[in-house]
């Protein structure tokens, strides 16, 4: 039987390749799909199942720095994962987005953000063992390709009061899409 992959599939770098492993399953409720380690005992491939997705895991080398520990000796990562949102993460959808994020959190994730709700779905945040940033959502309803292009858009163009942005005025906007 031929192993299928997905057109796109994030590749995440671990201190600790087969905890991580371990705890991604028992926490997120990915399923382990193949785990490579070197003679020294770190993980130089992993996979996991989430979905219908496929996330590669390893541990490149001794001297890397997961972003929690990173984070720890850097001012500007500090800064940039102050911020709620998913920076450098990877989105999962999922079932049941309260009984995940109920395991999720008794299992030791570092919640970002509860369960939140919107139009297009149930979403929350979280960093696994090792601070990789994960959003995990619960879709409402499918959209269609245009109306997804739509949402996206008008997320984008959104002012972030929340970091001081102004409001966008639209006027000025048109004449620098004019003049691009």
């Amino acid at each position: 039987m031929a192993i299928n992959y997905p057109d796109v599939i994030p590749m995440i770098a671990y201190e600790d390749g087969p905890k991580a492993m371990d705890w991604l399953s028992s926490a997120f409720g990915f399923k382990e799909r193949a785990r490579m380690l070197g003679k020294d005992g770190r993980l130089s491939h992993g996979e996991m199942e989430a979905g219908d997705g496929v996330i590669m895991l390893a541990t490149p080398t001794p001297d890397y720095l997961a972003p929690r520990r990173h984070r720890e000796a850097c001012e500007p990562a500090q800064k940039w994962s102050a911020v709620p949102y998913i920076v450098d993460g990877v989105l999962v959808y999922v079932d049941d987005v309260d009984a995940h994020f109920a395991q999720a959190k008794q299992r030791g994730a570092s919640i970002i953000s509860g369960v939140e709700a919107d139009q297009y779905g149930r979403r929350y945040r979280a960093e696994d063992l090792e601070g990789h940033r994960w959003m995990f959502m619960q879709r409402e309803r499918e959209l269609a390709r245009p109306e997804s292009q739509e949402v996206f858009d008008r997320i984008a163009r959104r002012p972030r009061a929340d970091l001081g942005e102004p409001a966008a005025d639209p006027i000025k906007r048109e004449r620098r899409v004019r003049a691009s």
